[in-house]
């Protein structure tokens, strides 16, 4: 049954309580009628000592499906409390995509625990799926899934169903193949269900089949299974031959985790795959304190912008109170579309080939919404600041240089916004670094530049 935040608490409480009574049995009937997800969840709020034994009272299908919900902490504090016979039943439930994603976080020493109480045949799998390359298709594939050969009819396809369906991560979407193992079908559960026993699979597969190969980019396995709305997606090595499959809830981790290291990047602080609460004070500065120095030193341009007009400042004081209005303008013009081009980008709505388009389109949105903005800045100027707060220096003229360059920053921010992610894209570099902080800072040293450039010629200072 799914908890809500109001109920889990409710339920944490009354596990607080039982297990102050040492009502063991009562916590495991709880425990037992909620989804593996929410028992993970609920475990987080346990300290490691209280988590092994709430989690020892979890039947093993259930246990082994906590296991896998639970963040790497917790994984390792298990493993370390429980004896060599535990851990093989909690890794005997799990499948082996989900083993291998425990083993690549796991310190050594751990992944030597885990490996010993494998089978011989399940540790060369795990061996296998560990030499593909991270991020990488064949890193997140699993190898069980359910193939058949195109001369077994549909009678002989639901037998081996039956017969092995049980250790398989899907059983609703079966692959065919040729005696040296290459994909030349696939077909479903429900094909199989509405013809007769002795219809053959050649007759019924679908032989133009959707697949990724080994050495490709996990989130393009991703993309597909979104695009062509898949519950697995056949993996092939360079022979066609088919290894593995990837599985809709393996395609949304990557999406989850792509995303969440996308929003880490536009707003300058490296990924970690932690928890926040998680994170330690040194590990959260580490992260962030390596763009934050990056961005202070290319700020340098804008000082040196800065002491290029100081004269021109020291003749006219109050253009100095307008400056954080543009260059903050500037930066939230470009972010904004640096944002769009970026989702466009992962979507793969647009590509280099159309950054002219892009660019004429964002050179208008420009135009329009920089007109707006100098329209209404140029009388909030005259009645707020001249008039109402007194400001007696500000000029018709110094209204104007104000507005006319909020309408060429917004232009360039736009326009600077949009291009910069797609060229990064084209030189292979990750468009959510040329994000929001970078952007930003290019803008405030161009908005500066602008707005001195024509104070000096409109105001002759």
């Amino acid at each position: 049954m799914n908890i809500e935040e109001m109920e889990m608490e409710e339920i944490r409480e009354k596990i607080v309580s039982l297990y102050s009574e040492k009502k063991y049995l009562e916590i495991k009937a709880i425990l037992t009628e909620m989804n593996p997800v929410d028992v993970a969840l609920l475990f987080d709020e346990f300290e490691s000592d209280r988590q092994i034994l709430l989690f020892r009272l979890l039947p093993k299908e259930e246990a082994a499906e906590t296991f896998v919900e639970l963040d790497n902490d917790s994984q390792e504090a298990i493993i370390r409390a429980f004896s060599d016979m535990e851990i093989r039943e909690v890794l005997d439930e799990l499948y082996l995509d989900d083993t291998v994603d425990i083993i690549e976080e796991m310190p050594a020493t751990i992944v030597k625990r885990i490996l010993k109480n494998t089978d011989a045949q399940t540790r060369a799998s795990i061996n296998t799926l560990l030499k593909y390359p991270e991020d990488s298709a064949g890193s997140i594939m699993t190898p069980e899934f359910v193939d058949l050969k195109k001369t077994n009819t549909v009678e002989d396809a639901i037998k081996r169903i039956r017969r092995t369906g049980v250790d398989k991560e899907t059983i609703y979407t079966c692959y065919v193949t040729d005696e040296s193992r290459h994909l030349i079908g696939v077909t479903t559960v429900k094909e199989l269900l509405l013809h007769e026993n002795d219809v053959k699979i050649e007759d019924l597969m679908e032989t133009n089949v959707i697949y990724i190969n080994t050495h490709d980019d996990q989130e393009t396995a991703a993309d597909l299974l979104s695009k062509y709305d898949f519950l697995a997606l056949p993996v092939v090595d360079m022979e066609q031959r088919l290894v593995g499959i990837i599985t809709v809830d393996d395609a949304m981790d990557v999406l989850v985790d792509e995303n969440t290291e996308d929003i880490h990047k536009m707003n300058a602080i490296m990924p970690n795959e932690k928890p926040y609460l998680k994170m330690g004070i040194f590990e959260t500065w580490k992260s962030r304190i390596i763009w934050l120095l990056c961005l202070m030193v290319s700020a340098t341009f804008t000082s040196m912008i800065i002491n290029a007009f100081e004269n021109q400042l020291s003749a006219l004081i109050v253009l100095t109170s307008f400056v954080p209005m543009l260059t903050g303008t500037s930066g939230n013009a470009g972010g904004q579309a640096s944002a769009v081009i970026i989702r466009a980008l992962s979507l793969k709505e647009v590509d280099y080939k159309d950054i002219f388009k892009v660019l004429w389109k964002e050179f208008r949105v420009g135009i329009v919404c920089g007109v707006t903005l100098a329209a209404v800045n140029f009388v909030k100027i005259w009645l707020i600041d001249r008039s109402l707060l007194g400001m007696s220096d500000i000029t018709v003229w110094v209204d104007l240089v104000i507005s006319l360059t909020l309408v060429i920053e917004v232009i360039f921010a736009k326009m600077v916004g949009c291009a910069f992610p797609i060229l990064a894209k084209k030189m292979k570099l990750d468009p959510a670094v040329i994000s929001s902080p970078f952007i930003t800072t290019v803008m405030d040293a161009l908005s500066l530049l602008i707005y001195f450039c024509l104070a000096t010629a409109i105001l002759n200072i």
